[in-house]
């Protein structure tokens, strides 16, 4: 399920994740894992099933992708959104030591169990990055870089602690405090703030909407039309944009938007994304 085929090893990082921004999937260090520990069913994304800890039958003996070119022509658009934030790179080079599961198939059941709990993980790590780089989120900083040290030291962990760790607990924790630095940070917004977390949005029509500094965490806007939309300051944690129209839309400044919100989205050459992400390459 990885969007890339040969992927360049993330903000420099020589291919084992341990460098500080090494967030973002490098499928040439990675020994296919989203392609076998995940599983994905028969849909819109994906054009056939798949049970958890079973290989995609496209996936290759070197773990590249048999159909990486027409991924979104052959049905299965679902992979082309789909980032690990390095954790899969991680859990080949660093937590197993490079010990490929297909050489070593005894490691396969534990290498894939932990593969969804480090990508948790490594998300986290994307989010308090990113708030530890937003000025007005100064007052808890300190917060901040005491929970991405130690969210570090968890991906650092072995495999047992991984599959043992209770992740759930963690990610309220870290979000408690990345709401905090959101919270600081929109209300130096101008204007209203809208509050429509989680909200069902389910194909609405916001063309133009003013969204500036809004709350949109977990909101469904699947197919949403949000051309022109104004997002900036927004806080998008979450947020399903599967196919939901960014045409021109302004997302400069918004918070905590990944490359796979993006990546799930449809947009044109006058979307403006924040500063990190790529343009994916099906926006037209």
């Amino acid at each position: 399920m990885a969007p890339k085929d040969q992927a360049a090893p993330a903000h420099g990082d020589g291919g084992d994740g341990t460098a500080p921004g090494a967030l973002r999937a490098d499928c040439a260090n990675c020994f296919g894992l989203c392609c076998a520990a995940l599983p994905f069913a028969r849909s819109a994304d994906f054009a056939a099933d798949k049970a958890a800890g079973e290989p995609c039958t496209h996936l290759r003996t070197d773990f590249r992708c048999g159909i990486h070119a027409d991924l979104r022509e052959r049905g299965f658009s679902g992979c082309t959104v789909f980032d690990c934030f390095g954790a899969g790179q991680k859990v080949s080079k660093i937590t197993f030591g490079g010990e490929d599961w297909r050489k070593a198939p005894e490691t396969a059941r534990r290498m894939f169990a932990v593969f969804p709990v480090m990508r948790q993980l490594q998300e986290l790590l994307r989010y308090l990055t990113e708030a530890l780089a937003w000025p007005q989120a100064r007052p808890v900083h300190d917060d901040l870089r005491r929970a991405l040290d130690t969210t570090e030291r968890l991906t650092h962990g072995s495999p047992e602690d991984l599959v043992d760790l209770d992740v759930a607990a963690v990610r309220r924790d870290v979000g408690a405090l990345l709401e905090r630095a959101s919270e600081l940070v929109r209300a130096t917004v101008p204007g209203p703030r809208r509050k429509r977390r989680g909200a069902d949005l389910v194909g609405a029509r916001l063309d133009r909407a003013d969204l500036r500094g809004a709350d949109l965490r977990g909101a469904l806007l699947i197919a949403a039309r949000l051309r022109t939309a104004d997002l900036r300051g927004a806080d998008l944690l979450g947020a399903d944009f599967r196919d939901a129209d960014l045409c021109g839309a302004d997302l400069t400044g918004s918070l905590f938007l990944t490359q796979p919100q993006a990546n799930a989205a449809r947009g044109d050459a006058a979307t403006r994304l924040p500063k990190g992400l790529d343009r994916p390459a099906h926006w037209r």
